[in-house]
C-alpha cells in the first residue's frame, strides 16, 4: 500500500511538472482539422472504448468518411457541424502524453467564421496549418497565415493533408512547401520555427506514428513534433506588470492588491510604483492560499501588500521602479479585429475591456483595412464582420498597456457594445500615444445652472464626448 501510495505521488508530481503546449488548427474547409485532430486523439490511446464505440456508430448513422472512421465527429459537436460536415465554433480539446500536455483548438475554415478562428488563435503557442494535398495553397490558407502571422504565433508546422489521395508523392508535397515559401517571402511573412509534415488524418499516416508510405520523408510524425518543439515562453523575462482586480481588506491589519502577474518576476522587498498615480513602495508580503511566497512569476494569481498605504483599485497596475514601464494615453492605435455583425460606428460610445480595467471609448479613426488575401492595406471609411483594421481609439481614461508584440497580456484588448454586451471587437495595441499633462478633473452641479433631472442624461451624455476629445474627467451631479 505505501509503495502504491508513493508511486500515485510520484505519478502526480510528473503530471504537475509537464509542460503545456497550447495548439491551433487552421486551414481551408475539408482541409481535415477536425479528422487530423480526432485522429491523433485516437492514435495516442486518449479514448475509452465505449468512446470509440460510440464514434463508430456515429461514423455509420452521420459520418462522411465513406466506410472509414469519420474521426471529424469527436470535434464537431454541433447539429449543423455534423449534418453539414464543417466546423463552424471553436472546439477544445485536452489530452496529454509522457512529456507534455496539450491543448488543441479546432477552428472553423469558412471565411465567415473568421472571428471564431481568432479567438481560438489568441492564446496558442504553436500554429499547424492543413493544406489539401490536391488543391495546394488556398486564399483561406494564406488569410489564415496573415492572421497567424497578426497574432504574433511564431512557431508553424504545414501539414500537408489527404496525401493518400495523390499517390503519396514526392513531388506534390515538395511543389505545395515551395509554393508556400514563396508566397510568405513575397508577403514579408517570417515565422520563426516552421516545419512541414505530409500526412493522411484519415489513415493515420504520420500523425502519431511513422508512414509506410511515404519512406521519402524523414523528419518526425506530428505528435512527436508537438512533443518535441521547444517554445520560448519569454513571458517571466518581460517587465513586471500586475494589473490590480481586487482590493482585499479583511480587517483592519490587512490590506492586499489581489490579480494576475501578467508578465514579469516580482520579489519581497522590491520597489514598486502605482500607476497612474506614480505612487511608490516596497513589496512586504506575497500571498497565496498555500502560504507566502518569496518570489512569484507570471501567471501565478497571487495577492501582494505593500509597506505604505497607497489608495488603489481595480485597474490600477503595480510594476518596478527599476524597469521600462508601460505606456500610459488616452489615445490609442491599435491592429482591430471587427467580430459585429453590424459595421463599426466611429461615433459611438463603446466599452474597452483592457486587462482589469473597464472604461468607455470610441473608434476615432478608421486608418485602413487588411486585404487578407494579398497582405495589403486599403484606405476604407468602414469596419464590417470578419474585418482587419488600423485604428485610432480615443479613450475616456488613460490606458496602462505596452505594444502587443512586446507584451501579448497588457497589449490586448476588446471592445463591448454597451447596449447589447456583445464583444464587437477585439484589438492589438501597436502604439499608446502618451499623456502630455496630467489628466484634469471637473465636477459639475448641474442644479447650479437650473438643469433638471429630465435634462440630466442629455446633458451626461454631452459630457462623455467632451471627455473623450479633451481628456477631462468630468463628474455629473444633479
Amino acid at each position: 500500500m505505501k509503495r502504491q501510495k508513493d508511486s500515485i505521488k510520484e505519478f502526480l508530481s510528473r503530471d504537475e511538472q509537464k509542460g503545456l503546449l497550447r495548439v491551433l488548427t487552421a486551414g481551408s474547409v475539408d482541409d481535415g482539422k477536425s479528422t487530423l485532430i480526432g485522429r491523433l486523439l485516437v492514435d495516442s490511446k486518449q479514448l475509452y472504448e465505449d468512446q470509440l464505440q460510440a464514434l463508430e456508430k456515429d461514423s455509420q448513422r452521420r459520418g462522411n468518411a465513406g466506410e472509414n472512421i469519420d474521426y471529424a465527429l469527436l470535434c464537431d459537436g454541433l447539429k449543423a457541424e455534423r449534418e453539414q460536415g464543417i466546423t463552424i465554433d471553436v472546439a477544445y480539446r485536452y489530452f496529454a502524453t509522457n512529456s507534455r500536455k496539450f491543448i488543441i483548438a479546432d477552428t472553423p475554415g469558412h471565411e465567415q467564421y473568421t472571428r471564431n478562428m481568432i479567438t481560438g488563435g489568441s492564446t496558442a503557442d504553436l500554429a499547424i496549418i492543413l493544406v489539401d494535398a490536391r488543391y495546394g495553397v488556398t486564399q483561406q490558407t494564406r488569410r489564415h497565415s496573415t492572421i497567424i502571422s497578426l497574432l504574433g504565433i511564431e512557431h508553424v508546422v504545414l501539414s500537408v493533408n489527404k496525401m493518400d489521395l495523390v499517390g503519396f508523392s514526392e513531388e506534390r508535397f515538395n511543389n505545395i512547401v515551395l509554393e508556400y515559401k514563396e508566397w510568405l517571402a513575397l508577403q514579408g511573412i517570417e515565422f520563426s520555427n516552421l516545419h512541414t509534415i505530409p500526412v493522411s488524418a484519415l489513415l493515420g499516416d504520420n500523425v502519431v506514428t511513422e508512414s509506410k508510405n511515404m519512406p521519402w520523408f524523414s523528419g518526425l510524425p506530428l505528435l512527436k513534433l508537438l512533443e518535441s518543439v521547444e517554445i520560448d515562453r519569454n513571458i517571466d523575462l518581460l517587465p513586471f506588470r500586475f494589473p490590480i482586480q481586487l482590493v482585499i481588506r479583511p480587517n483592519l491589519d490587512f490590506r492586499g492588491f489581489a490579480g494576475k502577474i501578467a508578465s514579469g518576476v516580482v520579489s519581497v522587498g522590491d520597489s514598486v510604483v502605482a500607476l497612474p498615480s506614480e505612487k511608490e513602495s516596497k513589496v512586504k508580503r506575497i500571498v497565496t492560499y498555500d502560504g507566502d511566497l518569496d518570489t512569484a512569476f507570471a501567471p501565478q494569481s497571487v495577492t501582494i501588500t505593500l509597506d505604505d498605504e497607497i489608495d488603489l483599485s481595480r485597474g490600477e497596475m503595480l510594476v518596478l521602479k527599476c524597469a521600462p514601464r508601460p505606456t500610459i494615453g488616452h489615445r490609442v492605435e491599435a491592429l482591430m479585429v471587427w467580430m459585429d455583425s453590424t459595421a463599426a460606428d466611429t461615433g459611438k460610445n463603446f466599452y474597452i475591456k483592457h486587462n482589469t480595467h473597464t472604461l468607455r471609448g470610441r473608434i476615432d479613426k478608421i486608418v485602413s483595412c487588411l486585404d487578407v488575401n494579398r497582405a495589403e492595406y486599403f484606405q476604407s471609411d468602414s469596419l464590417t464582420l470578419n474585418q482587419i483594421a488600423k485604428v485610432e481609439i480615443l479613450c475616456s481614461e488613460p490606458i496602462i498597456g505596452d505594444n502587443y508584440k512586446d507584451c501579448k497580456q497588457t497589449g490586448s484588448f476588446i471592445v463591448i457594445d454597451p447596449i447589447t454586451n456583445f464583444t464587437s471587437a477585439v484589438g492589438m495595441i501597436t502604439k499608446i500615444e502618451e499623456d502630455e499633462h496630467e489628466n484634469s478633473e471637473v465636477t459639475l452641479y448641474l442644479s447650479h445652472y437650473g438643469i433638471d433631472s429630465t435634462q440630466f442624461e442629455a446633458v451626461e451624455h454631452l459630457c462623455r464626448d467632451i471627455e473623450l476629445k479633451t481628456g477631462i474627467n468630468i463628474h455629473c451631479c444633479k
